[in-house]
């Protein structure tokens, strides 16, 4: 029997509406989106904590078939990221396809039918014949393994899952983390709380932000010459992929970005006590380097402690750190991050004789250039193992990803194959290859922890090591020699 659809997407954020954008340039393909959320965006309409936006230009962090010439600043705010992506639905006609508030709760290959059975929260079954995960790996939120946590009397409250209702005034408020969200959002904690207290286990290193609103005048320029905005958008790519050999092959390049991170933090933080302890001792780029303007001066103030002692045990009225103190709260916020390395959950993906993707992935996600699995046919992942950037805008690697998918529908259809599954030991050769280049990178070589490395193998199964361009060039075409096919 024909499945009811030729692609199913999981996930509306952004790999999901790219993927969605190209199938709809090919008419004959009937796909759906399954959304879990009531609006599309993925981590930018789940993320709503105050300061949420963008650390990469608003020019790059854009879909390059789909360019923006009205961006307001130099680095968007998660509302105007996420209102980009309802304008590319609208424009594209896409929102007939998706369907929100339809958690996808599983997905099983059938291998007598050779299609895939999806069912999502609403206890509807779909069929269909290719599936395609972009679900990306900031979508699981990373609740920290603290003695006590779950005592607390107070609000708890992680980053992800902001409430809209969420009162500070006169509350005593504590943070744990300090990571790429925390540092947007305490700024903004600072100014309402009656006191916050910032638990830090490793300093990041900061650099200013050169963030500036874009005014009309620029904004008219850019709509009515769109070449302007094509040398903006390049002039960004060039500048952030030549930043990459300081990461992969010569880490002293980072001297100068190094200088200026130092020179930001003497300049902003005259307590020599307080700029020790916000003073990396690791190499730049061995966690993700930030970027603020306003994270320095919200710990200069009176009312703000920055603690890092280790947390002991969290208490029903506060946290006692290593060396005995109590600190009383009223509110606990998280700033632990994602399952970056844990992408999908259990059950969520069922593949060839059972297997559960979320098993096989249990010492460290693998898949063929990131985006097929052995033992998963007609399985394709967005964002997936090693395709996030330490250097450039992700979007790049996505739209590359959504092309190779394409080119292997188009394949299936010209040479009338029923499936197709990454040969296991190409994606073995590719990972083996990937590893050996990751080895002498900065995320490996760094002397840093970081939600880059796998918690179990201790591999980086997060980032790509080389550049843009490369992963695009290795992904333009199918290649059929990789895959084992049926035909129909």
């Amino acid at each position: 029997m024909k499945p009811e659809y030729d692609v199913l997407i999981i996930g509306a954020g952004f790999a999901g509406i790219a993927m969605a954008s190209e199938l709809k340039r090919s008419p004959s393909k009937r796909f759906i989106v399954l959304e879990a959320e009531a609006g599309i965006g993925g981590t930018w309409w789940l993320n709503r904590y105050p300061g949420a936006a963008c650390d990469v230009q608003s020019h790059l962090y854009s879909l390059v078939g789909a360019p923006n010439a009205n961006w307001s600043s130099e680095f968007a705010r998660r509302g105007e990221i996420q209102a980009y992506l309802e304008d590319i639905a609208q424009r594209e006609a896409l929102w007939p396809h998706i369907l929100l508030q339809r958690r996808v709760e599983s997905g099983h290959w059938d291998e007598e039918a050779k299609h895939w059975s999806v069912t999502d929260s609403a206890g509807v079954t779909y069929t269909t014949r290719c599936l395609v995960s972009a679900v990306g790996g900031l979508a699981r939120p990373q609740w920290p393994d603290i003695p006590g946590l779950g005592n607390f009397r107070g609000q708890t409250v992680h980053s992800q899952q902001w409430p809209n209702d969420l009162v500070l005034t006169n509350k005593r408020v504590g943070v744990i983390g300090t990571g790429a969200s925390a540092v947007q959002f305490i700024p903004h904690v600072a100014k309402q709380a009656q006191s916050l207290t910032v638990f830090q286990r490793t300093p990041n290193w900061i650099l200013p932000k050169p963030d500036r609103s874009i005014g009309p005048a620029r904004r008219w320029a850019y709509r009515t010459l769109p070449w302007l905005r094509h040398i903006k958008r390049l002039g960004l790519f060039l500048l952030h992929e030549a930043r990459l050999p300081a990461f992969t092959r010569w880490p002293a390049l980072s001297v100068l970005h190094r200088h200026r991170a130092l020179r930001h933090l003497r300049k902003t933080i005259q307590d020599p006590t307080l700029r020790q302890k916000l003073t990396p001792s690791y190499a730049m780029g061995c966690k993700r380097v930030l970027m603020s303007n306003d994270y320095y001066p919200a710990l200069n103030q009176s009312h703000v402690a920055l603690v890092t002692a280790p947390i002991a045990q969290v208490t029903p009225d506060g946290i006692v750190d290593a060396s005995g103190r109590h600190h009383p709260l009223d509110v606990l916020i998280l700033g632990t991050g994602f399952q970056a390395t844990s992408p999908v959950p259990h059950g969520l993906v069922i593949g060839r004789k059972g297997q559960d993707l979320a098993a096989v992935w249990e010492a460290g996600p693998s898949a063929y250039k990131g985006t097929t699995v052995a033992g998963f046919p007609n399985f394709f992942t967005l964002l997936g193992p090693n395709t996030a950037l330490g250097h450039n805008s992700v979007l790049l690697m996505i739209e590359s990803q959504v092309r190779y998918v394409r080119a292997a529908l188009t394949a299936m259809d010209a040479q009338t194959l029923q499936s197709i599954e990454v040969r296991a030991e190409a994606q073995q050769d590719w990972q083996e290859k990937l590893e050996k280049k990751l080895q002498r990178t900065v995320w490996s070589q760094g002397g840093c922890q970081s939600w880059y490395l796998h918690p179990k193998s201790g591999k980086n199964t997060t980032l790509w090591p080389g550049t843009t361009l490369r992963f695009k060039k290795q992904t333009r075409h199918f290649d059929r020699a990789a895959y084992r096919c049926e035909q129909c």
